[in-house]
């Protein structure tokens, strides 16, 4: 096996990096002039359907399924293989260039909220709902949230990087991140062998954040890797990811911006009728 010596000084190779190398870069901040759509209702939501995407409208739809007409929601696509996070507008509420980022409206001064947990805690506590009042299951609810933003850079970032989109296949970084992912996967199952939900007995903020990466990965809708995973061997967390599958607002909150795979697609989302005549025609 040959090996790799880095050099003295590391220099940015534009070419080299794969798929995504053209928009991958070391330094941050806008890279063209572009305004942002502004639709009619007092959530804007900046996006693409990718499992951090996926996040933030599950938990619009469950807010609207729960009755919150305020939970009202415009989505726009932002197409990262074509550089949008780095417009000036995206890059003015989000900083760090990354999907998904909300601006809310409905205070009169627009509030911009980045970082997919910070925006699922932020509509959580607005509309009074997903995110127990009570110390232990409000705790547990934290714990999976936040063990769920460190764990899942290493199941996208990592494996699913190298297994999937890296231009070329690596034995040790593929047997490092399976390792780990594994190892996740059976930290969950031991979690879900007890208790329904993450946080307990009620679904909450924490199984948002946590199934559009880990259940669709079991239930293979992720680097069609459930096989080379032997996910079979975690039953509670299968268990787990079928019934929130089942739920109507994840069905309809996993196609919003929804830009590549089978199934469904609703690129823009202005109404709910978009996503009812999407899922119609499918």
């Amino acid at each position: 096996m040959s090996s790799y010596t880095p050099p003295k000084v590391w220099v940015h190779d534009a070419a080299n990096g794969g798929k995504w190398a053209h928009i991958n870069r070391p330094v941050s901040g806008a890279t063209h002039d572009k305004a942002l759509p502004v639709g009619k209702h007092p959530l804007q939501l900046y996006s693409l359907g990718t499992p951090n995407g996926q996040k933030v409208t599950i938990m619009l739809e469950e807010l609207l399924a729960l009755g919150h007409s305020g939970a009202e929601y415009d989505a726009f696509l932002i197409n990262i293989g074509e550089g949008d996070q780095f417009g000036s507008g995206f890059v003015g509420i989000n900083p760090n260039s990354k999907i998904p980022a909300l601006v809310d409206y409905s205070g009169g001064k627009p509030v911009p909220v980045f970082e997919s947990a910070s925006i699922l805690v932020y509509l959580a506590e607005k509309f009074g709902e997903l995110l127990p009042t009570e110390a232990i299951p409000r705790a547990q609810a934290f714990n999976w949230l936040f063990w769920v933003h460190g764990a899942a850079p290493y199941l996208g970032g990592g494996f699913g990087h190298f297994y999937a989109y890296a231009p070329e296949k690596f034995e040790y970084p593929i047997n490092r991140f399976t390792m780990e992912v594994k190892r996740q996967l059976d930290v969950l199952d031991k979690r879900l062998a007890h208790n329904r939900f993450l946080a307990g007995e009620h679904y909450s903020i924490a199984d948002i954040a946590t199934w559009p990466w880990y259940g669709n990965l079991v239930l293979n809708n992720a680097y069609e890797a459930a096989e080379f995973l032997q996910v079979a061997d975690y039953q509670h967390v299968i268990r787990w990811a079928k019934e929130i599958a089942e739920r109507p607002a994840v069905q309809r909150g996993r196609i919003v911006n929804k830009a590549m795979g089978d199934g469904p697609k609703v690129l823009n989302r202005h109404s709910a009728s978009d996503i009812d005549e999407a899922l119609a025609e499918s």
